[in-house]
């Protein structure tokens, strides 16, 4: 308490208890493949804020042939995305790595920053097994997952891959389904544009995560995480590898399989927004937006560890995560026409009792009502017989 002694006015800075929860960052995505130039910053985790950058860092001065990491950075950058991390990884080797020496995939895990992974053209099984379990394990970022340049039978993406060995391992371009999981979307097909490293102007195929990685980016920037990547323009799209039929969406869409289409008055758009998981966590931006959600907090609340585990505690607890909830609900993310509908926190004496608080652990319930894409759009049409209503004017009665 400080000691007035002379008569006047004085003006004290008091700390008001709250403490702001801040979102964390949805934008940043990270590639990791071969480089045109093999030998720079060999697994390394560097970053990159833009397409020159690039290729200062992995082409250089001297002509260079692109690659499907370089096709699927320029088209990022092209689609929305301002920042990206690069794994330049040595041909001909798998993107799991080493854990030991953080190599691959391991390069990428101690960066928080990063919310959407990529290994643009790596199309076997086990490289979407790898970039499937890498972000269930970390559990803030979402795999974007390409299918082969070729697939023989459209009809293989449906069928979801499984480990095989010996004369049942399917064959390279065959094009199966990556298996279930929310932390992953599966796009189709590759995509014709202009070879971004190339003098002379000519078209050539590239895999589908660069430019999905930009809309996603960019969609998060114009809309909100909450807002699927789908029904987006696909900047640089010239061509489709494949031309997906109505028909065969509606057999792909309930398998996961988000397709990229081409419309006659709209151009080429992205037409899917599913993860692999089938049940409640089927849309990307429900699964991104509660990613958002849990990393948000979990780090702007780091101040509770060690506190004293009481009542004045619990209600900081309940009065920062409802008021980080509010900011979420005002900017159309959650569902409701109040916070109260929209979600709950709750940190009291009946969840936190004394053998919890003995243990050391200080437990909190929030629930969250996420607004969902409208996937199926139906007007119900029917014929009307017509004619009009005339009322007259002694009786009031129509005729």
């Amino acid at each position: 308490m400080p000691n007035y002694a002379t008569p006047g006015v004085y003006i004290e800075e008091v700390s008001t208890g709250s403490k702001p929860i801040n979102m964390v960052g949805t934008q940043t995505a990270a590639f990791i493949g071969t480089a045109p130039d093999k030998q720079k910053n060999l697994n390394r985790a560097v970053a990159c804020n833009n397409w020159p950058h690039f290729v200062r860092m992995y082409v250089g001065e001297s002509a260079a042939t692109d690659t499907c990491l370089s096709m699927a950075v320029y088209a990022f950058f092209n689609n929305g995305g301002t920042r990206c991390y690069i794994v330049n990884s040595p041909e001909n080797e798998t993107i799991a790595g080493d854990a030991a020496k953080r190599t691959g995939l391991y390069a990428l895990e101690a960066i928080d920053e990063i919310s959407i992974v990529a290994a643009p053209g790596y199309s076997d099984n086990s490289s979407h097994t790898a970039l499937i379990d890498h972000c269930e394990r970390l559990k803030d970022r979402i795999a974007i997952l390409d299918p082969p340049e070729v697939v023989e039978n459209i009809d293989n993406l449906k069928q979801v891959a499984t480990k095989t060995a010996g004369a049942d391992k399917p064959k390279k371009n065959a094009g199966l389904r990556p298996r279930n999981s929310s932390y992953a979307a599966f796009y189709f097909p590759w995509i014709y544009t202009q070879a971004p490293l190339s003098r002379k102007k000519h078209e050539v195929l590239a895999p589908p995560s660069g430019f999905m990685a930009g809309i996603y980016a960019r969609t998060d920037a114009t809309r909100g995480v909450h807002k699927a990547p789908a029904n987006e323009s696909v900047n640089g799209a010239l061509g489709l590898s494949y031309s997906v039929t109505q028909a065969e969406q509606g057999e792909l869409n309930t398998k996961g399989v988000n397709c990229i289409r081409s419309f006659p008055t709209t151009g080429i758009k992205v037409w899917g927004a599913r993860t692999l998981d089938s049940g409640e966590w089927k849309y990307i931006n429900v699964r991104r937006l509660f990613m958002m959600i849990e990393e948000s907090i979990a780090e702007s609340t780091r101040w509770v560890v060690f506190e004293p585990n009481d009542e004045t505690l619990w209600k900081s607890v309940v009065r920062d995560v409802s008021a980080f909830l509010t900011l979420i609900w005002r900017d159309g993310a959650l569902q409701g026409s109040s916070p109260e509908q929209a979600f709950f926190v709750k940190c009291d004496a009946e969840i936190n009792t004394q053998q919890v608080i003995d243990a050391g652990r200080l437990e909190i319930e929030i629930g969250i009502a996420p607004v969902k894409p409208a996937e199926f759009i139906v007007f119900k049409i029917g014929q009307w017989a017509g004619g009009t209503e005339v009322e007259s004017e002694e009786e009031g009665e129509a005729e």
